[in-house]
């Protein structure tokens, strides 16, 4: 008999109220292991309130949240901070710290440091940004410096809010591939929360919008379609060489 995957959240009926105004109001969500998922709305649509019910940054006002069949039994802020390799938020403030990304890296990341910067920097267009100052860094050099340090912590969940927002196109498609290379790898289950779906529908294969705290709809990513797509063309040449075979 198949064993039967736990989800790694599960909400029901899940409310979150800031005075009387209604931020959140989700009537069911499942989030299943190793999938990545893209959530889209506006400002005020309320996906950042749920990332931080998610990671624990802030609590439900009623309903249920379970991570993997379990209620939060404290604040999960204090488990992020115990065991980073379970979970991992991205949280890209360093500035006014003068150290070098290299230095920086080497004290947080001692035994990874030449595997951090082949992996990210040595080979990429990043190579100018190894010796510089972190106070120094653009915004978005700042969120990518924060999606490293949270990718290198090895999670099994990585909430990453506003995808995208300050990088360029070059920046974007080097972190996408990472991310794709570490939820295959390591079976990451990856949620990206952003304003548009213009580089999330390439990769999350659940896209999620929001409106005003509701869901308003859910469906496929280009990534599982076009996956399915190749699937269907696979087995359709099969069929289609098999037929061909018989007539011979």
């Amino acid at each position: 008999m198949a064993k039967i995957k736990r989800l790694i959240f599960e909400i029901n009926k899940l409310h979150k109220n800031y005075g009387s105004y209604s931020a959140l109001k989700l009537k069911k969500l499942d989030i299943h292991p190793g999938t990545i998922y893209g959530v889209v709305g506006t400002i005020g649509s309320g996906k950042t309130t749920l990332l931080n019910l998610l990671a624990g940054f802030d609590k439900q006002s009623s309903g249920s949240l379970l991570y993997e069949g379990n209620a939060y039994e404290k604040s999960w802020l204090g488990k992020v901070k115990q065991k980073q390799s379970i979970f991992s938020s991205v949280d890209p403030q360093h500035n006014g710290n003068t150290k070098t990304i290299s230095n920086y890296i080497s004290a947080q990341f001692p035994r990874k440091k030449n595997m951090i910067e082949n992996r990210y920097f040595r080979n990429s267009s990043f190579k100018h940004l190894w010796s510089r100052r972190i106070d120094l860094l653009s915004a978005g050099e700042l969120n990518w410096l924060g999606m490293i340090i949270a990718c290198e912590c090895d999670p099994r969940v990585l909430l990453i809010d506003d995808y995208g927002m300050y990088f360029n196109p070059a920046m974007e498609k080097d972190f996408r591939a990472q991310l794709l290379k570490m939820n295959r790898s390591l079976g990451t289950t990856i949620i990206l929360t952003s304003s548009s779906d213009i580089y999330l529908k390439y990769f999350a294969s659940v896209l999620i919008f929001l409106d005003h705290g509701h869901i308003s709809k859910i469906r496929t990513g280009n990534s599982r379609t076009q996956k399915k797509e190749k699937n269907y063309r696979q087995n359709n040449f099969s069929n289609k060489r098999k037929k061909f075979k018989e007539r011979k």
